[in-house]
This record gives structure tokens, sequence and C-alpha cells, in this order.
């Protein structure tokens, strides 16, 4: 599936809103939706001037919508949706967010016990721990920082019940990207 438009994007977040990632009982206690507006306004507060990054945040796990059941692949099927609409950088951290968080357990194991119950079921499927080789490719990446900070607001968007802004505040956000 490829994301043609503005209009088309904002449908896709749309259904996102009371659908739950694809792990089900497994997975986190929170819509896709919610998890993602929550992800983009805790990147817009700590890097207010990265659009790009803080879109990514807004529509890094569509995946799960496009493709459920599909929960290894989920970055990449949403990076590849955003691609043309979006931009290779927007693309690029959502593709990222899922290696980022094997990065992350790999290089700070402290980092395992800050995952969710749904982050841990979704690590073991998706890979675990990288391997050197792995890990070399991306530490040779040019988006891995960010996509660490991508990822650890990721983790931290899973509060059920944070009251944050809904879709309409990111849609002019867009439109600058688009």
């Amino acid at each position: 599936m490829t994301v043609s438009s503005t209009d088309d994007l904002f449908e896709l977040l749309a259904q996102c809103g009371g659908f739950f990632d694809s792990l089900g009982a497994d997975g986190d206690p929170l819509p896709v939706l919610d998890h993602q507006l929550q992800c983009a306004a805790l990147l817009a507060d700590e890097r207010p001037d990265d659009l790009e990054l803080q879109v990514a945040g807004l529509v890094h796990d569509i995946g799960h919508r496009i493709a459920p059941g599909q929960s290894e692949a989920h970055g990449v099927i949403a990076g590849d949706a955003v691609r043309a609409l979006l931009g290779e950088r927007v693309a690029a951290l959502v593709e990222l967010h899922v290696p980022a968080k094997r990065y992350l357990v790999t290089v700070d194991p402290a980092y395992r016990g800050t995952l969710s119950d749904g982050s841990t079921v979704s690590l073991a499927r998706q890979g675990g721990d990288l391997t050197a080789d792995e890990r070399a490719a991306l530490d040779a990446n040019p988006h891995l920082g960010d996509a660490l900070t991508l990822r650890r607001c990721d983790e931290r968007a899973k509060v059920v019940g944070l009251k944050v802004d809904g879709l309409e505040r990111w849609r002019p956000i867009v439109e600058q990207l688009t």
C-alpha cells in the first residue's frame, strides 16, 4: 500500500483509532492512534524544530493497521507506505524504529527493563539482540541517532488516558512536509 495524499494518510490514521496492534492480548493497552499521537507529542516537546521526526512518530505504527498480523515487518510496511508522500527521512525513521529497539537492548541492557509487556513480546518476534553485523550496519546509518530518539519516545508513549492533541493538530504539519 502506498499513501498518496494527506487525506489518505489522515483517513488511515483515523482507522488506527480503536485499533490495537497485531499482538492482541500480548500488545500494549491503548489503541494505535492514541499511542502514535502520544509519541508525536513527546517528540514535539523534545525536538520542537524537527517536524520530520515528529511526523515519523505520528505514523510509525500504521503498518499494524495496513497489515495486521505482520508485527515483525510493521516498520518496513509503514515506511514503504509513507515514503512517496512524506519523504525518505520520515520513511527511514519509521523503518528504523524496530531495529532501534533491538539496538538499544543490545548496547544498553538496562533498556530492556524499560520495555512494556507488548514491546518485550514483540522484541522476541523481531529478532531480539542484534548480531555484530546488524549493529555495525546500524552504527553506519546516518539516521540512527534520530531513530533512537523516536524509539525512546515510542516506549514512553503508552500511557492509558493521557490527553494529547488530536489528529487535527498534525494536519498543517504534515502538509508542510508534502
